[in-house]
């Protein structure tokens, strides 16, 4: 696939690649913002190093991709005056999502993706690393892929601390006590089919709990044995921030992994995610809420349109 409007250089095999050549606080032409669009569903994550982005202008380029959501269904975005922007700032608090994940899939409609903009940045450390959930699911041995095509999984923000074998710091449990303020579960197809590209991705990550018709032990070892193959490190790429970067990623065929390796080093990026649609299975079934409301979290509009 060609691009008339900048060059693109590929980061890793299966996944990943730098934009270089434009200046996203320029007002991107509706061709250039078709051709990123492009980009994202070909190589998953998209990078542009050296822009100049303020939060108005990080709005605005986001816009041009669909309808935002809020900051995050539960946790405060901290930032008031742009109530779609997610401040992750881990000076303030020690939330490291360094688990595997792809954003919110706990809700009917998860993100269609997501627009990370790099603020504070250690001098080392903090790099993120994404997953192909793509070539995860197409690394399946057969009779592996026919069982995750018929699996239906239920999706959930609820973490069991107390049951956990690790030490878990009061910082944490205070974090997870705002992100469990209310309780979101969703259950999707294991395997979703790409509304843009067609391709068939699984639709894993830290928030997939149990499956239907499954018991907990059951469903735990089937989940491991799934999500290994989306991590394997031929399906990754590792991205080391600077300040100004931006990375873009479609939400419905990756994961994520922040790395939490910088200490007490400063480190501050906002997000921003895209309003996406219900994943849908190969036999063409949806799938939906289990429990809770999402009307503050996606415009009413676009739940209506999920109606």
């Amino acid at each position: 696939m060609g691009f008339n409007y900048f060059n693109i250089q590929p980061i890793a095999g299966r996944i990943g690649a730098e934009i270089v050549g434009i200046d996203l606080s320029q007002n991107p032409s509706d061709d250039l913002i078709a051709e990123i669009r492009k980009a994202l569903i070909q190589y998953k994550v998209i990078f542009f190093r050296q822009q100049t982005l303020d939060e108005k202008g990080h709005i605005a380029f986001a816009r041009r991709f669909g309808e935002l959501t809020k900051a995050h269904p539960t946790v405060p975005g901290y930032l008031t005056d742009y109530p779609e922007i997610f401040d992750l700032d881990y000076r303030r608090h020690h939330a490291y999502t360094d688990l595997w994940h792809t954003d919110v899939t706990f809700v009917e409609r998860p993100p269609l993706g997501s627009i990370l903009r790099a603020v504070i940045i250690p001098q080392y450390g903090g790099d993120t690393m994404w997953a192909n959930t793509v070539t995860g699911y197409e690394d399946l041995p057969p009779h592996l892929k026919a069982l995750a095509e018929h699996l239906w999984v239920v999706h959930t923000n609820h973490s069991d601390y107390a049951a956990s074998t690790v030490e878990i710091s009061q910082a944490k449990r205070d974090y997870a006590k705002v992100f469990q303020s209310t309780i979101y579960e969703a259950i999707h197809p294991a395997v979703r089919v790409h509304p843009e590209s067609g391709e068939r991705s699984l639709v894993l990550g830290s928030f997939a709990r149990r499956i239907k018709g499954l018991s907990s032990e059951d469903s735990f070892d089937t989940l491991k044995l799934l999500q290994s193959y989306v991590t394997r490190p031929e399906n990754t790429v590792r991205w080391r921030w600077q300040v100004g970067d931006i990375a873009f990623w479609d939400n419905r065929s990756t994961q994520h992994y922040a790395i939490a390796d910088y200490g007490d080093r400063p480190r501050r990026v906002q997000r921003i995610t895209i309003v996406g649609d219900v994943p849908v299975s190969i036999d063409g079934q949806r799938g939906g809420v289990v429990t809770g409301d999402v009307s503050d979290y996606i415009p009413v509009s676009q739940n209506k349109d999920s109606a």
